[in-house]
C-alpha cells in the first residue's frame, strides 16, 4: 500500500441538519456512504510508513466513531410499527383522520435513528412508486416533493414556534404571520409538498404545566386532520401528560390506561383521551439478559460490533468470549448508546497504549457519562441511566505519531 493508495474519505463533510428539506434528503442519500477503514493485520500495519500509519489510525478512529446503527429485535419491532402506521395512512383513500404513533423510550436507546431509518426507507419506496414526482401536483404549483418532514419540538414551545419549525423544514416564508395564518400555511405546505409522515422529535419537551404546552397539544390534534401521519418521539411519554397516566403490561408490552373518572370536567384529561385513541404507543426497550433468547440476541449484537472494530489484533470473540458479554451488559444495562460509547472509548485507549485489544481491565479505566452523548436532549428528559462505575486510574498513554511527512517504511516490528 502506497501513500497514494490511502484515501482520505473518512474526513467529515458539512454537518447534516435533518430539520431542513435539503438536510433530510442529504442524510437519506449519504447515510450509508461512509467507508470504514480496511482491516489490517499487525504484520501489514508494521510495513506502512509513519505517515501511512497515522492516516490509517485516523481512519480507524473515524470508523469507531461512526459505528453503523445495528438493528435489534426491539428496534425492528418499532420500525415495523412506524412503517405500518405511515403506510396505512399514505395508501388510504379515505378523507378521515390518520392514526398517529408515539415512540417512547429512555435516552441513548436509538429512538430517533430507528424512526429516521424506517422513514428514509419509506421515502425511497414512495418516491420510486410515484416516479419521484408529486402525484397530486397541479400545473403551476410547487414541485418540491417531501414525503417525510422531520422537526424537533422547540424548547418552551408555543403553537407559533411549532408552526415555524415545520415551515422552516420546507423553507417557507412566514414573516409577520399570525397563528391562524401559520396553521393554514402549515396545512398548505403539507398538502402541496405531498408529505405523508411528519416527525416531531423531543415531544416530551412539552411539560403540560404551561398553558402554551396545552395549546401545542391542541395544535397537534388539529394537525391530525391533515392527510399526514404524525410520529411523536420522546422519553417517558405515558407518564408525561400527553396521555393519561398508565402502566406497562410486561406480557402484552402495551400501555394500559385507567378509565376517566371526570370526563367532561377536566379539559386536559379529555384532550389526553383523544390522543390516546388516535395514537399507538410503542416502546423501544434496552436489551435484557435473563432468558436464553435474550442472551442470544445480546450475543448477536456484540458479534455485529466485533465485525466493525478495526483493532490490529483479531477481534473475533473479543466481545463475546469468556465473561465479556456479562461484563458489558452489567456496564451498560443493555442500552445500545452506552455500549457504543464504551466500545469507542475502549478502542481509542487500545490504540493509544498499543495493546490493540479490548479487555475488562482496559474498559475499567474509564466510565461513560451523559456528557459523552451530547445528542441527548436534557429538556425532553433524555438522561440515560448509566450504571455507577468507579474507573481505575488511567495509565499514561504513549505519545501518538503525528508525523505526516513520509519518511519511508518503518522498521520491521515497529508500531510507530
Amino acid at each position: 500500500m502506497t501513500s497514494a493508495q490511502i484515501p482520505l474519505s473518512f474526513l467529515p463533510g458539512p454537518a447534516v441538519d435533518r430539520t431542513t428539506f435539503e438536510g433530510w434528503n442529504r442524510w437519506c442519500q449519504t447515510r450509508r456512504a461512509f467507508v470504514p477503514a480496511p482491516s489490517l493485520p499487525a504484520q501489514e500495519y508494521d510495513r506502512l510508513t509513519r505517515r501511512q500509519k497515522r492516516i490509517h489510525d485516523l481512519h480507524r478512529l473515524a470508523t469507531h466513531s461512526s459505528l453503523p446503527i445495528q438493528a435489534t429485535p426491539m428496534s425492528e419491532s418499532v420500525a415495523h410499527a412506524v412503517l405500518a402506521r405511515v403506510e396505512d395512512g399514505a395508501f388510504s383513500h379515505k378523507a378521515g383522520t390518520r392514526g398517529g404513533i408515539m415512540v417512547n423510550g429512555d435516552g441513548a436507546q436509538g429512538k430517533t435513528e430507528t424512526v429516521c431509518e424506517a422513514l428514509a426507507c419509506f421515502q425511497e419506496e414512495w418516491l420510486a412508486l410515484n416516479n419521484y414526482a408529486n402525484p397530486d401536483a397541479m400545473p403551476g404549483t410547487r414541485d418540491l416533493v417531501a414525503p417525510v418532514a422531520y422537526v424537533r419540538c422547540p424548547v418552551k414551545a408555543t403553537p407559533i414556534s411549532t408552526c415555524q419549525r415545520i415551515l422552516d423544514f420546507y423553507g417557507e416564508d412566514y414573516k409577520g404571520m399570525r397563528l391562524e395564518d401559520l396553521v393554514r400555511t402549515v396545512k398548505t405546505a403539507v398538502v402541496e409538498h405531498a408529505t405523508k409522515a411528519l416527525v416531531i422529535d423531543d415531544i416530551t419537551r412539552l411539560k403540560l404545566h404551561r398553558e402554551a404546552d396545552q395549546d401545542v397539544l391542541d395544535l397537534i390534534r388539529e394537525m391530525m386532520s391533515m392527510p399526514v401521519t404524525l410520529i411523536l418521539v420522546g422519553v417517558g411519554i405515558p407518564t408525561s401528560g400527553l396521555l393519561r397516566q398508565g402502566r406497562h403490561d410486561p406480557k402484552t408490552r402495551e400501555w394500559i390506561y385507567r378509565p376517566l373518572k371526570d370526563r367532561g370536567r377536566s379539559p386536559n384529561d379529555h384532550a389526553a383521551s383523544q390522543h390516546e385513541r388516535r395514537f399507538q404507543v410503542v416502546d423501544l426497550d434496552p436489551f435484557r439478559y435473563s432468558t436464553p433468547g435474550e442472551m442470544e440476541a445480546w450475543m448477536v449484537h456484540l458479534r455485529g460490533l466485533e465485525s466493525e472494530l478495526r483493532l490490529l489484533n483479531d477481534t473475533d470473540g473479543m466481545l463475546t468470549r469468556g465473561g465479556m458479554p456479562e461484563y458489558l451488559f452489567a456496564r451498560t444495562m443493555g442500552v445500545v448508546g452506552i455500549l457504543e460509547k464504551l466500545i469507542q472509548h475502549g478502542c481509542r485507549r487500545a490504540m493509544e497504549d498499543k495493546s490493540e485489544r479490548l479487555t475488562k481491565d482496559l474498559l475499567n479505566q474509564f466510565t461513560v457519562t451523559p456528557d459523552d452523548m451530547p445528542d441527548l436532549d436534557a429538556e425532553s428528559g433524555e438522561q440515560p441511566r448509566v450504571p455507577p462505575h468507579n474507573p481505575a486510574p488511567r495509565k499514561k498513554a504513549k505519545g501518538r505519531n503525528t508525523v505526516f511527512d513520509d519518511d519511508g517504511p518503518a522498521a520491521a516490528g515497529s508500531a510507530g
